[in-house]
């Protein structure tokens, strides 16, 4: 039903971003080549995920976790499988690897707490209470961090939700990492 656009069929004000997307991944992928639709939501989602990547103060695996974790919930093909490739290339442990594609607990205690604090932000839409957050800031997160959690969050929110509704095609360099949430 979507297009996966080049830069012979993208809106106007997409064409940068699709130029940036060649820059920085040597290929134009294609859930950046079905949000050039909407220029947008492809600006929204590269901006959210440069801010959370670039300009917070979780580490590379603790972001992973959270942007993992949220693939997860929203059953997100598309990401699932190129947030496993990242985090292979980012050398994070494979357990951690394996119980994020799961679903499942973490056995390190901090990256517990941030993966059931971002569980339980998506699941309850926010309204956590109290003792989750006060569990998330005794893990050794800061209040700042916990407001970084749902920048990551409205990044994958971004992704997932378009993904669903393009049902996009998995790039070919992640298609080895691809995960079946139909069949589970």
């Amino acid at each position: 039903m979507y297009t996966y656009h080049t830069p012979d069929t993208a809106p106007q004000a997409s064409l940068s971003l699709l130029e940036a997307s060649q820059k920085a991944y040597g290929f134009h992928p294609m859930l950046h080549r079905v949000m050039a639709e909407a220029p947008i939501n492809y600006q929204a989602y590269l901006d959210t995920f440069g801010l959370f990547t670039e300009k917070g103060t979780l580490t590379p695996t603790e972001q992973q976790v959270v942007m993992m974790t949220v693939n997860v919930i929203n059953e997100c093909h598309y990401c699932t499988a190129g947030h496993t490739m990242l985090m292979k290339m980012l050398k994070v442990d494979e357990d951690v690897i394996e119980a994020l594609r799961e679903g499942a607990p973490l056995a390190d205690a901090k990256l517990e707490a941030l993966r059931v604090y971002t569980k339980g932000l998506v699941e309850q839409r926010g309204h956590i209470g109290d003792d989750a957050l006060q569990a998330f800031l005794d893990a050794g997160y800061t209040k700042a961090q916990s407001l970084e959690v749902i920048v990551g969050i409205a990044t994958k929110t971004l992704s997932n939700f378009t993904n669903a509704l393009a049902h996009t095609e998995i790039d070919e360099p992640v298609k080895p990492f691809a995960i079946d949430f139909a069949a589970e």
